[in-house]
């Protein structure tokens, strides 16, 4: 489980905020959320954080925002998920040899992790990628979660630069990068679903071989 992992300021101003979040949404789960999927899967999705009113109301992943919709269609249309979907915690939605998982457990003030937030849940993601499956492949949604891989794993990040479709092969695992599926992201068309697929594909040829 996860506990309070901040010091200091930095604590104090997530768990107000997180407080003052269950004030005005009382249904909302409003706390750090934990991996959701196969404990034993070779393929682990790496995102940024909740969103507010995504995993931070739903308590799963990608659960209740625009990011999730694009994710959750492309691992079904992979065979990584059974359904195209993600309504709640409480659907009969499951992952398929796949397990994902956020840089930062808790949703951050405007939606922007910080430097100490990020560090510091870093040894949740260490030990989520010390469990994970030697000769996996690990898919980071954006920058922020690329470093914070390349960060846990003690790697110089200069030698693993985030590009879009990039691939770094590393001791344990396979890293590939992509843009974060986030509604910005899709309506600008840095990210097209074509694109997000086309990712998918190779993770899925990769874990096949």
């Amino acid at each position: 489980e996860i506990s309070a992992c901040l010091v200091g300021s930095e604590m104090c101003i997530r768990d107000r905020f997180l407080a003052t979040q269950k004030e005005k949404f009382p249904d909302y789960y409003c706390k750090p959320v934990a991996a959701f999927g196969d404990p034993k899967a070779k393929f682990l999705i790496v995102g940024l954080a909740p969103g507010l009113h995504g995993a931070n109301a739903t308590a799963r992943p990608f659960t209740g925002d625009h990011a999730g919709i694009l994710l959750y269609q492309t691992l079904y249309q992979f065979g990584f998920s059974s359904h195209a979907e993600s309504v709640s915690k409480d659907d009969d939605l499951r992952l398929i040899n796949t397990r994902i998982t956020n840089a930062v457990k808790c949703v951050p003030p405007q939606n922007k992790p910080t430097p100490a937030e990020i560090k510091t849940c870093n040894r949740y993601l260490l030990q989520e990628l010390n469990d994970f499956t030697q000769g996996g492949v690990v898919l980071a949604l954006g920058r922020i979660a690329h470093e914070a891989v390349i960060r846990a794993l003690a790697l110089r990040q200069k030698d693993y630069p985030f590009a879009h479709a990039a691939e770094h092969q590393l001791a344990d695992f396979e890293l590939i990068d992509s843009y974060h599926c986030s509604r910005y992201n899709t309506q600008t068309k840095r990210l097209t679903s074509e694109q997000f697929a086309a990712v998918f594909a190779t993770i899925r040829t990769k874990l096949q071989a």
